[in-house]
C-alpha cells in the first residue's frame, strides 16, 4: 500500500514557477512508477509527467516539456514536479500517482493523491 499527498499548489502569476511535492508512505514507494496528472474544471484528467521507479526516465505532454521537470527521491520518499514558465492553461488540480508502469494512461496507476490546485494568472 502507498498512501501520496501532493503539496505545494497555490497561485501565480504567468511566467512564475511552482514546486509541487508528493510525499509517499508505506515501505514500496521505490518500487512503484511515479506520474503526475492534471484535471481543469469540466475537462477530463490528462496525463503530465511519468517518472520510472529509479527515476532514470521520465516522459512528458508535448504542452509541458522544456517546462516542467519530474523527479523523485527514494530515500525520502517524496516526488517532486518542478513547473516553470507557468501559462493559464496549465490551471487545474495536480494530482500525484503510483504504478507499476511508468505511464501515461491513468488507469494504469493504483495509488492516487488527493490534488493540489494549480491556479495561474493572465
Amino acid at each position: 500500500q502507498v498512501q501520496l499527498v501532493e503539496s505545494g499548489g497555490g497561485l501565480v502569476q504567468a511566467g512564475g514557477s511552482l514546486r509541487l511535492s508528493c510525499a509517499a508512505s508505506g515501505r514500496t514507494f521505490s518500487r512503484y512508477a511515479m506520474g503526475w496528472f492534471r484535471q481543469a474544471p469540466g475537462k477530463e484528467r490528462e496525463f503530465v509527467a511519468a517518472t520510472t521507479w529509479s527515476g532514470g526516465m521520465t516522459y512528458y505532454v508535448d504542452s509541458v516539456k522544456g517546462r516542467f521537470t519530474s523527479s523523485r527521491d527514494n530515500a525520502k520518499k517524496t516526488g517532486y514536479l518542478q513547473m516553470n514558465s507557468l501559462k493559464p492553461e496549465d490551471t487545474a488540480v495536480y494530482f500525484c500517482a503510483a504504478g507499476w508502469v511508468a505511464s501515461t494512461v491513468k488507469n494504469d496507476y493504483q495509488y492516487w493523491g488527493q490534488g493540489t490546485q494549480v491556479t495561474v494568472s493572465s
